[in-house]
């Protein structure tokens, strides 16, 4: 395969069901025909107001990603960079594209087949610099210059332009030499310089550490037009001593292309729009933000991060800058892919635990960008099982940073759906016995409510235990329910009587409320669960 090829005229409705996106040209073609990309051909300003516009479009149904074909005052630049925004924003059809499902696939089921595909990972594939995209031009000493590139500014009180909102990280442990790949905020700092900033605990910020602890530089790289993919699996917590490269090559079945660096002993995305190398130099740090981030609200003042001297710059003709506006729900680009993501890593952990029963796990997009609420849907098997799960899923790799509210439900409870876990809570949890509060647990600095600032990052969780009181299933009100009968009989007839749109689907039915008791044990009230006779 000539891997040169890859172009935004490439990719067909045909090939989008049957091979693999190999770069954000061709997912953009697929959007395209998905009827989801708006382009805007006039100049627009790279300060607020693209990132107005994305704000906006997040919030129309549908959502589109947006295009901008010409940044005002960049129309000599020769990079000629063009920029998207709302990149997956709130799509859920966009989410499951570019995780190489079917485009109408419901939101649970979408969780799970991510979750599994988290279980393969395949090695990414190195290829010669002739054969990389992104080495088609590449910049190096004098020759940088990031003027030249329209690094947007995002919100009227951040303390800078920021580029690769949208982006792949790329360091490399020092001690286990394994690559991670993260997305974090980079601001220009400079012509040849840009700050990254660093969340405790983070992948990157463990390796500069490192690095500087051992008395070291350490490289690091940064592609700033990315397929979707990499920001999605970049965003989550995987294991210290495996590259997020495997997880995106098994998600997307076939080895992820990459390229060794000219500067750096990294390896780059080939297929990338652009990347840039560069080095943290010992103890380099510069003042860096405030900026608007995934809670809604400004991160923290101005601090000192990590500063990256960029050593080469390399790019596709005419490069697209992926950018990711952070801000309240639906407008933060992380949201909907995110909620996603997370709740499939979570789900993976608690697969790997081997705690059984689960049928759903859903991170609310609304929830400070994806962080800060996690549901899980059981089938309570056991006592204590569903305080086993949300003690479990509050601390799992997937799910400890941040998140501050856990449910647990019962099966017959959608996970994805507010108005049932809502309802869940208010009628099944008894709030005494029901809520436990983790504290000093894992947060950051970008958590608006720990003040004084300098409380953070430390957090707090709460568990909600909204599941039916295991040692009382047996007479636990049991709820309204259709029949499967009846359901079936109105949905033959729903076009027939004239009735609006499709029928809802429904998880629970007076059929199955049955099966589910004898399933339980087919115990008699007064006797607990696999107490015999």
């Amino acid at each position: 395969m000539d891997m040169k090829k890859g172009s935004e005229k490439s990719g067909t409705s045909e090939t989008a069901a049957n091979e693999p996106i190999q770069d954000l040209r061709e997912w953009l073609t697929r959007v395209d025909e998905m009827g989801e990309l708006v382009r805007v051909k006039e100049p627009v300003d790279r300060d607020e107001e693209m990132s107005a516009v994305g704000y906006l479009l997040a919030k129309q149904t549908p959502s589109p990603a947006v295009l901008f074909e010409k940044a005002a005052g960049f129309e000599k630049s020769p990079i000629g960079a063009r920029l998207l925004w709302n990149i997956l924003g709130p799509s859920i059809k966009r989410v499951a594209m570019t995780l190489e499902e079917p485009v109408d696939t419901p939101t649970v089921e979408l969780i799970r087949r991510a979750k599994d595909k988290l279980k393969r990972r395949i090695p990414p594939k190195e290829v010669a610099a002739k054969d990389a995209p992104v080495f088609e031009h590449t910049l190096t000493g004098n020759q940088i210059d990031l003027d030249q590139l329209p690094i947007p500014r995002h919100w009227p009180l951040d303390g800078g332009r920021y580029a690769g909102t949208a982006d792949a990280v790329i360091t490399r442990d020092p001690d286990s030499g394994y690559l991670n790949i993260g997305t974090y905020r980079m601001m220009q700092q400079g012509k040849k310089e840009v700050g990254l900033y660093l969340s405790p605990g983070k992948d990157a910020r463990l390796h500069i550490t490192r690095a500087w602890q051992n008395g070291n530089d350490i490289h690091v790289a940064a592609a700033w037009g990315i397929d979707p993919l990499f920001m999605m699996v970049g965003s989550q917590t995987f294991p210290k001593n495996v590259s997020e490269y495997e997880f995106a090559g098994g998600i997307k079945g076939q080895a992820i292309p990459v390229v060794r660096g000219t500067t750096t002993d990294l390896l780059l995305p080939a297929n990338a729009e652009l990347v840039i190398e560069g080095v943290i130099r010992l103890n380099s740090v510069k003042p860096e933000g405030p900026f608007g981030e995934f809670p809604g609200y400004y991160g923290r003042p101005e601090a000192g991060c990590p500063l990256v001297e960029v050593t080469a710059v390399h790019h596709r003709s005419n490069p697209i800058l992926t950018n990711a506006l952070m801000a309240d729900y639906p407008s933060c680009e992380q949201s909907g892919f995110f909620s996603v993501m997370r709740s499939a890593k979570i789900w993976d952990d608690l697969d790997k635990l081997g705690i059984p029963g689960i049928h759903g796990v859903y991170a609310h997009p609304a929830a400070a960008g994806g962080f800060g609420m996690t549901v899980i849907s059981l089938e309570q098997r056991y006592a204590g099982h569903a305080a086993q799960v949300l003690a479990l899923a509050a601390q799992c790799p997937g799910g400890a940073y941040y998140t501050k509210l856990i449910i647990a439900v019962d099966e017959d409870i959608d996970p994805t759906d507010t108005d049932q876990v809502i309802w869940a809570m208010a009628s099944r949890c008894n709030p005494i016995d029901d809520i436990d509060i983790l504290r000093n647990t894992w947060s950051t600095w970008l958590d608006p409510t720990q003040n004084p600032p300098e409380n953070r990052p430390y957090g707090s969780k709460a568990l909600i235990n909204a599941c039916k009181e295991h040692r009382h299933l047996p007479v636990f009100s049991k709820r309204t329910a259709l029949s499967k009968g009846v359901y079936d009989k109105v949905a033959s007839r729903w076009t027939k009587l004239g009735l609006p749109g499709q029928i809802p689907t429904v998880r629970a039915f007076e059929e199955e409320n049955k099966v589910l008791y004898h399933e339980v044990g087919g115990f008699e009230p007064g006797k607990q669960p696999g107490e015999s006779d």
